[in-house]
């Protein structure tokens, strides 16, 4: 409503600055915002594990593992002694001015503060943006303000003022917001602009680093002396490249353990992990003892050479093998008890040898080809052995042991 009355009555300037400003507001928001501050990459498990060992190195091995609490270093900047603290988090001593953000768990360097209008920690390689945003929104809301006035009081001289405020309540809305931020965003404005020509961060100003406090031989390192030099520093200054690697892998904290092999439970492992492996053993286990149950099982048999093929007083291969003899299917000596319980139903009691046949030395096959005609073994009786009902009903009971295995 204001900016059409604006426009006609005093120019056309008012509104286009006014659009001039709210986009460089945005751009400067969002540049704040999307930006990296200045973060500093923490530290791989190897450098971790060699920076503890150049400290166990300078403080010295005592009894009991004791470690001493403070972890610092100390440097001279322009005469000035300045600590570097140790970050347990990142596994890194933190460089000068630099610290570590609870918000973002990360350490910024030349950390100034965590903004929460903007989302973002504000510190090196932002600094310069929010500045920026903070001093043309203050900018911004002056002008709003200002001019949100003059309509009203445009308005008022030619239809009273009770019915400008009939004719624009917005205005009047938009005046109400802006007097009470105006003095907070300016204020900020005016603190950081301090800030800079000190040469100094939020975070030290809080706690008083630099202050006179402290004593006399305490002052700022970092500051040139000038305010126009401090300003020219914070504001104009090169951007330092960003340490993220914005490409690369995300590294684990600590190492991974191996993945579990020959059935032992490695570190790391879940409960659940651990249940399925040792189902999984023992379903291996049970089918293969399903197996050995289910085909006869026949003693180790003598192997013959070709030398001994056609030597004199030996059986050839025409011969049934007289060594070899036939034993009833038993089970292994050690089983689990959960492979007995399935075995069970598996195993084919005494009433069902009975229905079977079992192959004898006589009607054992042979590799075709290699017997004599006239043979006993030619004619090979193998359809003996098993029926095809028997066949089904062992397939059936293996696959309901099996399902009961997996069911416990």
């Amino acid at each position: 409503m204001s900016c059409p009355y604006l426009a006609v009555k005093i120019t056309p300037a008012i509104p286009a600055v006014a659009g001039i400003l709210f986009f460089f507001v945005m751009g400067t928001l969002l540049r704040t915002s999307f930006s990296d501050p200045g973060v500093l990459p923490r530290a791989t498990p190897d450098e971790a594990a060699d920076l503890e060992r150049q400290i166990d190195i300078a403080n010295g091995t005592s009894s009991g593992g004791y470690r001493p609490p403070p972890r610092t270093k100390e440097v001279i900047i322009n005469g000035q002694t300045v600590k570097l603290k140790y970050c347990f988090t990142c596994k890194i001593f933190r460089p000068p001015r630099a610290s570590h953000c609870s918000l973002c768990d990360n350490c910024v360097e030349r950390f100034d503060h965590h903004c929460p209008w903007v989302g973002n920690c504000v510190g090196k390689r932002n600094y310069r943006f929010f500045y920026m945003f903070i001093l043309s929104l203050s900018f911004l809301t002056v002008f709003i303000f200002a001019f949100v006035l003059t309509h009203v009081i445009l308005r008022s001289q030619q239809t009273g003022f009770l019915n400008a405020l009939k004719d624009s309540p917005a205005s009047v809305l938009e005046a109400v917001v802006c007097f009470f931020s105006v003095w907070s965003i300016v204020g900020l404005s005016g603190f950081h602009t301090y800030l800079i020509s000190s040469n100094q961060t939020t975070n030290e100003d809080i706690k008083g680093s630099w202050s006179n406090k402290r004593g006399k031989e305490n002052y700022n390192p970092y500051s040139y002396g000038n305010i126009f030099t401090n300003c020219c520093v914070a504001l104009c200054g090169p951007i330092s490249p960003s340490l993220i690697d914005r490409r690369g892998y995300i590294q684990p904290d600590t190492p991974q353990p191996a993945a579990p092999s020959n059935g032992i439970t490695m570190y790391g492992a879940t409960q659940s992990q651990s249940d399925m492996c040792d189902q999984d053993q023992c379903i291996q286990s049970t089918k293969f003892v399903l197996q050995a149950a289910a085909t006869p099982l026949l003693q180790s048999e003598p192997s013959l050479t070709s030398d001994e093929l056609h030597l004199p007083g030996k059986p050839g291969l025409g011969t049934p093998c007289a060594s070899l003899t036939l034993g009833p299917p038993t089970p292994p000596a050690s089983m689990p008890n959960l492979a007995e319980a399935a075995l069970a139903d598996v195993m084919p009691r005494k009433d069902e040898h009975m229905g079977h046949q079992f192959l004898t030395p006589d009607e054992a096959p042979s590799p075709p080809r290699l017997l004599a005609a006239g043979s006993p073994l030619a004619h090979s009786r193998t359809m003996h052995v098993l029926g095809l009902a028997s066949q089904d009903s062992l397939h059936e009971d293996s696959v309901r042991g099996l399902v009961k295995l997996s069911s416990v």
